[in-house]
């Protein structure tokens, strides 16, 4: 087809799963340039995909036959990475965390509009056919209020996975099981159950020998009224992931997957027999859609034909963010910390 969207894939770790999602959208993307500063990796995604390679970031910008530039890079580079394609009139998708503060956020926000193209966020576990379901619950008007939200990042992460050197570093990852780990839970959270008003956290390091957090507990307040609980550690021998939701008029609980929480199967429940039944039968109206980045990506190309925001904004990854902040502001402090966090917190500029 000749309306697919031109990509340069940036960053060939994780980035191997973005091409992995264009490439099974064949009518809406095509890979053109795969790039990475190991050269084994740029090789192995260019004899996959049949395109070009590629070491530096200027290389792809210079580039007319690239539409979108898909960052999975680094966190600390994020910022001025998203700037740079931004500015040489690209679309970007960046994977998660976004940046390291919400100012950075709001400078990414005039910068997009000043440049006419649109920034993406990866927050692809919100395209999970569970919780999809369960939005689509809420959406029908089938929840009600809600009033408890139960979430459990309980990972385990070893000497060998802080042995790349940018992990574990306040400068280079930017943060710890918060913001690296458990920030997806989080934005399934508030994609769901919506903005939270206050938070108050703990955080230690107790795990592995490094800078960062790597165990936190969490405590929020729902714009509507409703708590959310949420405990993270990378020490758990049995590595889960869960949700559990309780609204006025049902109740909705995740698998325990690690990294799958998200998709099915999810347990439904309704208050009253009646209510099971009305589950019963949007349920029955649900359409799946694709998954994870497949499922974002094709939501992102019909925006950019419609001329629509992407299903991922700014705003939602600052949302998440904005979480982060006050939790590490609350565990610095030992206080209760109220959002939205304007741009004279001490927090705005950065948590450390």
């Amino acid at each position: 087809m000749n309306d697919r969207f031109r990509v340069a894939v940036v960053g060939l770790g994780v980035g191997g799963a973005h091409a992995d999602g264009f490439a099974r959208l064949p009518d809406d993307f095509e890979v053109v340039v795969a790039a990475d500063l190991d050269p084994e990796r740029v090789r192995f995604v260019t004899e996959w995909l049949g395109c070009d390679g590629a070491t530096t970031l200027d290389e792809v910008c210079a580039r007319d036959d690239v539409d979108i530039v898909s960052l999975a890079t680094p966190p600390h580079f994020h910022f001025e990475q998203v700037e740079q394609v931004l500015l040489a009139g690209k679309h970007v998708i960046c994977e998660k965390p976004l940046v390291g503060s919400l100012a950075e956020v709001d400078a990414l926000a005039g910068i997009e509009r000043a440049a006419g193209r649109t920034v993406m966020p990866i927050f692809q576990y919100r395209f999970g056919r569970g919780l999809q379901k369960l939005r689509w619950l809420v959406d029908e008007g089938l929840a009600g209020a809600c009033h408890t939200v139960n979430v459990e990042v309980s990972w385990r992460r070893r000497a060998d996975y802080y042995a790349v050197p940018w992990r574990g570093r306040y400068d280079t990852e930017l943060g710890g099981v918060l913001l690296s780990h458990a920030l997806h839970a989080i934005d399934m959270v508030t994609y769901v159950a919506g903005p939270v008003t206050r938070v108050f956290a703990r955080t230690t390091t107790r795990v592995n020998d490094i800078e960062t957090e790597d165990t936190a507990s969490v405590s929020m307040e729902l714009a509507g009224g409703g708590f959310v609980t949420l405990s993270a550690t990378l020490g758990s021998p049995e590595e889960i992931t869960r949700h559990r939701f309780a609204f006025e008029r049902l109740s909705a609980e995740s698998n325990t997957a690690p990294y799958e929480n998200h998709r099915d199967p999810w347990t439904f429940t309704g208050d009253t027999e009646a209510d099971a039944e009305e589950i019963d039968r949007a349920l029955g109206r649900f359409v799946p859609r694709p998954e994870l980045y497949k499922g974002q990506f094709v939501r992102l190309a019909e925006s950019l034909r419609a001329g629509e925001p992407p299903p991922v904004t700014l705003a939602d990854a600052r949302a998440a963010l904005e979480v982060v902040t006050a939790a590490y502001a609350s565990a610095a402090g030992g206080v209760d910390v109220a959002l939205p966090i304007a741009d004279d917190h001490p927090s705005y500029r950065g948590w450390r």
